[in-house]
């Protein structure tokens, strides 16, 4: 009789991360309201509080995403940045350093809060392996004992 096995049976010491697109949606629904909420709280004059949220965000988002989603993660999230949190609103713009900047530190964030999350599961992982007991050496006396 055959029987069926998962492959997958056992602990997995390190959790899977995030689907790419699953957090490039979060990162675009959630670059979204920030800027919404920066607007009507705080305004369009002071970008550096909206790219303080959005790096907050980005960093969020690397906690549960793999490497390869931080350069999306950081546009989507410069895209919102630029084209609706600095006048003129709905235009995207490109100032060389400014944009350069925020591009640079949104990456950063994302790539932060993706390394972070690798440390504190390679640690809880490690924290996880228990060592075999190796069976005790046989004493010299009980060699003899059988003559």
């Amino acid at each position: 009789m055959i029987e069926w096995v998962s492959l997958n049976a056992g602990v997995r010491p390190v959790p899977r991360p995030v689907a790419t697109p699953l957090v490039w949606a979060t990162a675009f629904g959630g670059a979204l309201v920030l800027v919404a909420l920066h607007n009507v709280f705080v305004g369009t004059d002071r970008p550096g509080v909206a790219l303080a949220g959005l790096s907050l965000l980005a960093v969020a988002l690397g906690l549960c995403a793999r490497f390869t989603a931080a350069p999306g993660t950081a546009v989507l999230c410069w895209l919102f940045l630029n084209g609706f949190a600095i006048p003129p609103v709905g235009t995207l713009t490109w100032a060389a350093p400014r944009d350069t900047f925020w591009l640079a530190s949104l990456c950063a964030a994302a790539l932060v809060g993706t390394v972070l999350a690798r440390i504190v599961h390679a640690r809880a992982a490690y924290r996880r392996v228990t060592v075999g007991q190796a069976p005790l050496p046989a004493e010299p006396d009980d060699l003899c004992a059988g003559d």
